[in-house]
């Protein structure tokens, strides 16, 4: 079993104590990896906020143009790293959960380094149960008080009938770590949801998971995070370029 796992086993308490510890672990490891982690572009309907979670929502048209922008950036970021061949390197690969419209996301990105997206079912978004598809305000309306403490405190409260955050950063960090493991001083791209984006990002900055609510991810939102001398660092943040 790996650092990482035997980290995830902990109690509560114990795990909360050493998330610092564990990206420390995360940055000897994986020296000089860069991680374009971007979530999928906007999706029909996005008019109206509700959980579309495990629903399988494509994107819109203004979402496809987010996400060409988006690979625009690193392609250009790309060039300016350090110590690159020339012509400078591409992408290494490309992951993506399972719903399309993280997929067609990643197809985008992918067309420009001459790769096919790998498909990761564990970096899908959170299933909302109850209240999947339902929009914040009519849960709002039929939940008031389970909406509350699972705003309040995400970490302890989840949705109704739904996947906690604890079992979902479980399977989230376990991906994210494999990910890392086959592709050491290398530049991916991981192109998933909000909530799984907002994992990893509390992952590697030492945020507790009741916190994951102030880690703001918007369609199209691109972050880079860098593996370099002692502790990984996020160099950006929520990104995006709307045209």
């Amino acid at each position: 079993m790996s650092s990482l796992s035997v980290f995830l086993h902990l109690p509560l308490l114990v795990m909360e104590r050493l998330v610092v510890i564990s990206g420390i672990m995360l940055a000897n490891n994986y020296m000089d990896t860069i991680i374009y982690l971007i979530r999928h572009g906007e999706t029909e309907g996005a008019d109206i906020r509700r959980y579309k979670g495990s629903l399988d929502i494509p994107l819109s048209e203004q979402g496809i143009k987010q996400i060409e922008r988006a690979s625009v950036y690193i392609l250009k970021d790309l060039q300016k790293q350090p110590d690159q061949p020339s012509p400078p390197s591409l992408l290494k690969a490309v992951y993506c959960s399972d719903l399309q419209r993280a997929i067609r996301s990643a197809e985008i990105i992918s067309k420009d380094h001459f790769l096919d997206p790998v498909i990761v079912p564990s970096l899908r978004e959170r299933n909302f149960g109850m209240w999947e598809g339902m929009s914040f305000d009519e849960i709002r309306e039929r939940y008031p008080v389970e909406f509350d403490a699972w705003a309040d405190n995400p970490l302890r409260f989840s949705p109704m009938q739904g996947e906690s955050t604890l079992a979902m950063g479980k399977r989230v960090i376990e991906a994210f770590e494999k990910i890392l493991s086959d592709h050491k001083g290398e530049r991916i791209a991981i192109v998933s949801h909000g909530g799984v984006n907002r994992i990893i990002l509390c992952h590697v900055l030492g945020i507790s998971l009741k916190n994951i609510f102030r880690v703001e991810q918007d369609y199209a939102a691109l972050n880079i995070i860098e593996f370099r001398d002692r502790y990984p660092a996020v160099r950006l943040m929520n990104w995006r370029d709307d045209g």
